[in-house]
């Protein structure tokens, strides 16, 4: 008798109207909260990329939305029909949210490549800066556009649940005394399951079919309202064809959205753009130029916009990176390598003979397309970076490890090996995810990895342009227990640029080096008294190196040496 009578109560509760109505509301609302999450960290995300302060600015924007979210929220008392306000506020956002990026990277590079025109319209020489009033507002406007943006599409994003919450009350026909722990409780489960789609499906995604499908998840919310909800509504030919021509243009976007993303930004490019592609971690872009008939061309990487290396003059960066460390070091057996997935480290290495390479990196797409095994690459594209690298993360000595150097680090500590050269050849420490690795936490970890006789050096960044962060990182590689110097020369692709160098026993880096009569390994871009030269620094270079923070783990304070020398003084030098 219990058992029936539960079933009948069942049964009872699935034959309520208003039962329906729940089923197709509360889903609606967790679908929606979970394409405003999308929403946040999408255009959180390439707002960082293209302005260059990832941390500062995906914080900001996040900032920025939450509170045009409680704005929208306090707005939606004044839309007197919830119906027909919550099809047309989706189909609002599906538009705002579908072009949003693509509007980003337009007035991005208008901005960006307008001063070129200028130029060669008006016949300027480029040596002539162009930053005219005019060109600068531009600029910040670019800037401002990400924010604004966010905002508006905060502010609409933010009138879904209070317009959800009466519609619900409306169709129940009575107040719900729990209505707004059941809207909210569905959007908070809507908005994890958004957070778990960005991280495990977004994030390898082209960014515009991301967009653009996160777009017709709020275009066909409002499909179905207008079908589900037709009765409440008024004026449902109009919003039947503007449904209709903003999914036309969703689906226009996702297949030739990302065509588009590219050619807006190859534009910011001088050279010729060869091959561009997102990977899980970072964008890629491969550029080539022409430089003469009787010359080879120019090939040089992007990562995030920023040169990571030019195919002239890589030479000079990639030899002042390996050979003093080697030098430096009692044997070259074994060497482990930290970043540098695009080879040409290992390259210079492999030409000391060692028996073991081992390559620590991160990003599979960068490992993949630097031992030509990118599928997508073009053919000329491939053969070029393995003409480059010649080959080397495909040579028999060489062990890649693809994964986080910051845990990677720590597994070959635990178990126990010892190598006779480290070399870091990381990318600046622009991002608080980099930080961790330029932190006297990891270095204490490399030092345990270094034989005592052996050498380790770190890529630097500019010790002209980025002074203090230079300084930092010198302070924090002595602060982890190294015997430490730093040294310079001039990469034409960067302008002045400086490596740390360390040893733990015995005589310092530059006196091991000096003590060295001849080159083991010839190099065409470097010599021993070059090398020596480079330890010069000015008389007052290291003035105030007391008031360097040394960067631990939890500080970023080199993360924010770097921010300041290139955004605050805009990579300008001042002498200090």
């Amino acid at each position: 008798m219990a058992t029936s009578a539960v079933q009948s109560s069942a049964f009872q509760i699935w034959k309520r109207p208003n039962f329906w109505h729940d089923l197709s509301l509360i889903p609606v609302m967790g679908i929606l909260a979970g394409c405003g999450l999308i929403y946040e960290y999408l255009i959180s995300h390439y707002a960082g990329r293209i302005l260059g302060t990832v941390e500062s600015t995906i914080f900001a924007m996040i900032g920025v939305m939450i509170v045009s979210m409680g704005i929208g929220a306090f707005y939606a008392r004044v839309i007197k029909q919830p119906f027909n306000g919550f099809v047309w506020l989706e189909v609002g956002i599906a538009f705002l949210g579908g072009i949003s990026i693509l509007l980003m990277a337009a007035v991005y590079s208008v901005a960006h490549t307008l001063p070129m025109q200028i130029q060669e319209i008006y016949g300027i020489d480029s040596s002539v800066d162009s930053n005219q009033a005019l060109v600068i507002s531009l600029k910040r406007f670019a800037e401002a556009v990400p924010f604004v943006t966010g905002f508006a599409l905060g502010f609409m994003v933010g009138m879904e649940i209070p317009l959800i919450a009466r519609i619900r009350e409306q169709v129940h026909g009575q107040h719900l005394k729990n209505n707004a722990g059941t809207i909210y409780g569905a959007d908070y489960i809507g908005a994890g399951i958004g957070a778990a789609l960005w991280v495990t499906i977004c994030l390898q995604s082209p960014i515009m079919v991301v967009a653009a499908a996160t777009a017709s998840a709020n275009a066909l919310m409002g499909v179905f309202f207008l079908i589900r909800y037709g009765k409440y509504i008024t004026g449902k030919a109009a919003l039947w064809l503007v449904h209709g021509v903003i999914l036309a243009m969703l689906g226009f976007l996702l297949l030739s959205g990302e065509q588009i993303m590219q050619g807006l930004n190859n534009t910011l490019f001088k050279d010729t753009v060869v091959y561009s592609k997102n990977t899980k971690y970072q964008h890629l872009t491969i550029t080539e130029r022409f430089l003469a008939a009787n010359l080879p061309k120019v090939h040089s990487l992007y990562i995030n916009g920023r040169l990571q290396f030019a195919s002239n003059d890589e030479g000079i960066y990639h030899s002042m990176l390996t050979y003093p460390p080697l030098l430096a070091s009692a044997r070259t057996d074994r060497i482990l390598v930290v970043g540098g997935g695009d080879g040409m480290a290992v390259r210079d290495i492999l030409r000391w003979n060692p028996e073991t390479v081992t390559l620590l990196d991160l990003d599979e797409g960068m490992l993949q397309l630097f031992k030509g095994a990118d599928a997508a690459a073009p053919t000329a594209v491939s053969e070029r970076l393995l003409a480059l690298n010649e080959s080397a993360l495909s040579d028999h000595r060489v062990s890649v490890v693809q994964g986080d150097a910051f845990k990677s680090v720590e597994a070959l500590v635990g178990q126990q090996l010892k190598f006779d050269t480290i070399i870091v050849d990381l990318p600046d420490p622009s991002h608080p995810d980099l930080n961790k690795l330029y932190s006297d936490y990891f270095y204490g970890k490399l030092r345990e990895l270094l034989s005592g006789d052996g050498a380790i050096a770190i890529q630097s960044t500019s010790p002209y342009h980025a002074k203090k962060a230079f300084m930092s990182i010198g302070k924090t590689l002595s602060a982890a227990g190294f015997n430490t110097q730093q040294y310079h020369t001039n990469v034409p692709s960067f302008g002045e640029w400086g490596w740390t160098i360390g040893t733990i026993h015995g005589k310092s880096a530059s006196q091991r080096i000096e003590a060295v009569s001849d080159m083991p390994v010839k190099s065409d871009w470097i010599s021993l008294p070059l090398m020596g030269a480079a330890f010069a620094f000015t008389p007052k270079f290291y003035s105030g190196l007391d008031l360097i923070n040394v960067n631990t783990i939890g500080s970023n304070s080199t993360y924010q040496y770097h921010l300041d020398g290139w955004k605050q003084d805009k990579g300008v030098f001042v002498q200090q």
